[in-house]
Parts: C-alpha cells; structure tokens; sequence
C-alpha cells in the first residue's frame, strides 16, 4: 500500500460543484485532494445552462471570459403550441429576463456544455498548484480520536487502496453519492415521479424560424419540447417522453431514434432532421432534498446533486451546485485556518437545504406549468424569474451570518435590519461605481476580487462632513482587543504560513491591495462626493491603505446611482455601513445618523464575534 497521503480538504467527484470547490479553496490556499472514478472530464452534454448569477460569480473568479467567447447567449423566450383546430403556431414571446423584474448586468442564459466550464475551471485549478487525481473511487472514511479523517480511496487502474488523512471530506459525487451514506440521516426525501425526457444535442436543419431563441413548444400530439440554443451551431431539444395518460415511456423504448421522432411528431409542420448528434440522455424527474448537508460534527459534507435533485427544464442543477461551493469554501477556509468556529460550518448546511427546498418547490411549479401551456408557464417564469436567474436565491434573516439588528437597534442608535435592496440574506445589488484612484468605472460588486474574505463598505454622503464618522470608526473598528483585530492578526498569521495560491493572471491583478489592512475584510469607502472635493491623503489610515476600494457614486446615466440603487431615493442621504460576506451575500447593513463612528464600528464587530476566534 502506498504511504499515506495528507491534506485538509478531500472533494469526491470533480464535476462542477467539486471543482469550483477545489477552485475556491486553492485560492484561499487551503490543500485540497480532489478524487474522480472517471478517467477524464467530460467531453460533450450534461449540463448546459449558465445563468445569470453564476456568469457574475465567474466574472468575479475571473474566469468567465473564455465561456463569454465561446458560448451561445439567449436573451429570449418563444412560446409555440398546436391543438386539435391549429397547427403549431407562435403564441407569444418574451424577453427572458426583463430589467424591472430581475436588473441583472447579463441578462441572458449563456449556454456552454459542462466539459467546456471543467475545462476552465480545471486550467484554473493547475495553475494554483492542483490538479485532478483521475481513476480514483472513494472507498471509505472513518474518524480517529480527534475527530480527524482517513479517508480511503482506490486506483481504479492499479486496483491499489490508498489512504489520506484530512480534516474534512466532501461529496460532490451526484445523486448516488457514496460520501453521503457517511452522513447519518442525510436520506433524499421527496416525490419520484412518472415525468421522464429525453435530451439531444447536436446540429438541425430546419425550417423552424425561432432555431435560435430558447423556446417552449406544447404539442397535442407529442407532448412538450424545449429547445436551446447551443455553442458551435448546435440545438439542445429536452422531448416530454410521457404518454399522455401520464405513463412514463420504457427505458428501453428511450433511444435517440424514439425521441428524434417524437420530436419530428411534435413540429409538423415544420421539417426536423439532424445534420449531426453529439449527446443523447434520458432522465426520470425527482424532485428531493437530502435531511442533513453535513455530518454533526461538520467534518463531512455534501453538496451539489449529491444534496438535491430535480428537472434539467430551467437549468438550475449546475448553478446551485456550484454556488452549494462557493458557500461552503470561504467557511471551511476559515475554520481550517482556526479563525471561524464550529457554528461557522453549520451555517453552510442550514443555508443550502433552505434553497435546495426553495429550488425543489420552483421545480414541481415549473414541469407543472409545462404541461398547462404557455399561459401558465409565461406566468410562472414572471413569478419565479428571479430565482431562476439566482438573484433571488436568499438565506433567512435572522440567522448567523444574515444577521437582523433589531437586538442593537436601541443601544447604538442605529435603524435598520436592512437598506431598501441591500437585505441581510440577499445578494449585493450590482451598480457601477467610479474607481476615486484611477478614474475607471467599475462594478462595484465585481471589483474587489474573492478572496474568501468580508467586504466592509462605508457609504457617506460627503466625505468632509463625514470624516469625523470616519475617523471614529477607523479608530475603533481594529482597535485592540476587538474582535476583527483579533481575527486579522490571526489571520496574518495563518497565510504568512499558507498563503493564497496565486496564478500567472494574478499578479496582474495586484491582490495584495485587497488585504493591506487585514487578510478577514476589506474596507471600501463609496461617496456620492466630487472627486475634486478630497484627496486620498485626507482619510483615515484605514481607508488610505483601502486607496483601491475607493469609490465615487456617479449619479445619473450608465455610471451611476448605486445608493439610490441599493438603498433608495429616501436614504440615499444618509451614512450606512454594509457588511458583505465572501460570497457575495449581504451580512448586516445600517444606517447611521450620529456623526460618532465608533458605535458603527462596534457594531461591526458584534457581528463578527458571532463567529470569529
């Protein structure tokens, strides 16, 4: 048997949940061992669908560019239908994702198979010093005295056994998930149903005028189709294989052939041929959640497919998965390093079984309006469009890291458990800003670049009349003994030993500007302020060492009005303070009308004493 291995994270499965975990927590420095049974990625199908809140997470990995390429982008919705005494005819159409409903800075659906987002991610990976181990089955783990892994795994190839020692296993190994039989009472639960669909991707000829938008077709005859625009020339058509007394269709009866037929029955008149197929899948709808995310003690978790499953019809699967990691990262980063407590890690279980549940309800609306028609599923995506497009995936105030200020309302005569938009539990508003050192603009909520640590936004009016509340809060927030200063020196501590994994690309990037202050948060000033009417110099040192994080709010036009964005006309004139957690989360905000920042600043730190050594 080989010697045996050590890290501080084992990921099981490298598909998009396990490697955007990998990603994160290479990132953040943190070892990881990343272990997948198939010999090599994926190379066509699966997973397609890239949407709006996930191509902003990208954008802020740096990381989207090649799938912005390269991918198909989809801005609207076609809805057909055929009856008895009509043919297939259009019978309206939509914009996907309207602006007063969703206000997203990419509104469309950026369509690229999954072997095309492993690839960027796995280039991302290697070039911090990792890498995936192919051929490699998780086998089994057990927990020693201290409540530390050995987790054990085969070489598929060798037939050898291997084991590692970690602090923590992950399982984002799918619906069949092997890490999650180690967690007790982490059973799927939910509906198993009839619905079943077969997938195609590949080239069409056709007359179809509406090829190349995402469209929704109810056939009389044939059931449902939807269609989706692809990359390279390609069409994906999901085909309903359920007959129409609710029976599902054998699977032996679920060949390409089958579902090719049922698709050319369901758009007579129009012709359909495929010049080319690429992919075929069949998949049987379920929609279930599993009872528990993590282990008692959290050293075990799952996330992704292994956590929830569902239909493939508003491409949900790879972007909740994905973002399951994104929020487990930073909170394992953090513990690893011994600066979080345990409660940190039990907040990723309650968060992500919250909108595992939300998704699953969404799901059973949506393959429910599929079959009433196009009235029924206009009016579901107006209702859902949100969440579908993952700005309006929230977390519960009230909980740990989202939290409400009522219970420091009266002692620091703040108001506010939340600002217009900017609510704990929801994501940070995008708006563009003005950069104050080099006068570029910039989306405020890409700029700052993830490095697994909080955002500390102080948004003043005025900076001079403003800067008695500055310098108080500047003062008090890292004043010894406080909880953020003692986190930060721990911190700095913790990466001079193990720093971030740094790529080529990074040193472009000067990340260093970003944790000159502490490694735990970065403090961004943003003011509604003429450039002229201050200097860098004239701020605190807090903020003068922040020079890259501040911002101008530039009112009016395409530039501009990210306090009224975020917080409305009403308090767009008033100081507040927003804390923003790592993945991009709104923790706490409020507003402050005394001009004395040290309350502001203490109650800054009574956030982070929640959690933090």
């Amino acid at each position: 048997m080989t010697p045996p291995e050590s890290t501080t994270v084992v990921i099981v499965g490298a598909g998009p949940s396990g490697l955007m975990l990998a990603c994160n927590l290479l990132r953040y420095g943190t070892p990881v061992l990343l272990l997948d049974d198939r010999p090599d990625q994926t190379s066509t199908g699966k997973a397609d669908g890239l949407q709006p809140k996930t191509i902003e997470t990208l954008k802020q990995l740096r990381l989207a560019d090649p799938l912005l390429r390269h991918g198909a982008k989809v801005y609207d919705i076609s809805f057909w239908d055929s009856t008895p005494t009509q043919p297939l005819h259009r019978t309206g159409r939509k914009i996907h994702y309207p602006d007063h409903l969703v206000g997203a800075p990419d509104p469309y659906i950026l369509l690229a198979h999954q072997g095309m987002l492993e690839d960027v991610f796995i280039k991302d990976i290697e070039s911090r010093g990792g890498s995936v181990s192919r051929n490699s089955e998780f086998v089994d783990v057990q927990k020693d005295e201290a409540g530390d892994l050995n987790v054990t795994y085969k070489d598929l190839i060798t037939g050898d056994e291997r084991i590692v020692y970690a602090k923590y296993l992950v399982g984002c190994d799918g619906a069949r998930s092997k890490v999650r039989d180690f967690i007790p009472d982490a059973q799927l639960e939910g509906e198993k149903t009839n619905a079943s669909w077969g997938v195609l991707d590949g080239e069409i000829d056709t007359t179809f005028p509406d090829l190349w938008s995402k469209v929704a077709v109810r056939s009389h005859t044939a059931g449902s189709i939807l269609w989706i625009p692809r990359e390279r020339n390609m069409t994906r058509l999901y085909v309903e294989l359920s007959s129409t007394d609710g029976e599902r269709v054998p699977k032996s009866m679920a060949t390409p052939e089958y579902v090719m037929a049922r698709a050319r029955e369901a758009m007579k008149p129009f012709p359909l041929e495929w010049k080319s197929i690429e992919w075929f899948g069949n998949y049987i709808v379920n929609q279930r959640v599993a009872r528990n995310f993590s282990d008692p003690d959290n050293r075990i978790f799952i996330a992704g497919d292994a956590g929830h499953v569902h239909s493939a019809l508003a491409a949900q699967g790879a972007n909740t998965s994905m973002h399951d990691s994104l929020n487990l990262a930073w909170k394992m980063n953090l513990h690893s390093r011994g600066l979080a407590t345990n409660t940190l890690l039990s907040s990723y279980s309650t968060e992500r079984r919250k909108i595992a549940n939300d998704l699953i309800a969404f799901d059973a609306s949506h393959v429910a309006a599929f079959e009433q028609g196009e009235a029924a599923l206009a009016r579901n995506f107006d209702e859902n469009i949100r969440f579908i497009a993952g700005f309006g995936a929230e977390y519960l105030p009230g909980e740990l890291l989202t939290r409400r200020c009522e219970d420091t309302q009266l002692r620091n005569g703040h108001t506010s458990s939340g600002l217009g938009r900017v609510k704990p539990g929801s994501l940070l508003p995008p708006s563009l800003v003005t950069r104050y050192i080099d006068a570029n603009p910039v989306p405020v909520q890409l700029d700052i670049p993830l490095l697994g640590q909080f955002r500390v936004y102080l948004v003043v009016p005025d900076v001079r009349s403003e800067n008695e509340f500055l310098e108080k809060f500047c003062e008090e927030v890292l004043a010894k003994g406080s909880a953020l200063a003692t986190a930060s020196t721990k911190a700095a501590q913790s990466y001079s030993s193990s720093d971030r994994n740094q790529a080529t690309d990074d040193v472009y990037m000067g990340h260093a500007r970003y944790t000159s202050v502490s490694q735990v948060a970065t403090f961004a000033l943003l003011t509604t302020a003429q450039r002229e009417s201050f200097e860098l110099e004239d701020l605190p040192a807090v903020l003068k060492q922040s020079r890259w994080t501040v911002y101008l709010d530039e009112a009016g036009g395409e530039k501009g009005g990210c306090k009224s964005r975020w917080f409305g006309e009403a308090d767009a004139a008033q100081t507040a303070v927003v804390i923003v957690r790592p993945d991009g989360y709104v923790g706490a905000a409020a507003r402050w009308s005394e001009s004395d920042g040290t309350q502001a600043a203490r109650w800054v730190n009574e956030y982070f004493e929640g959690f933090m050594i």
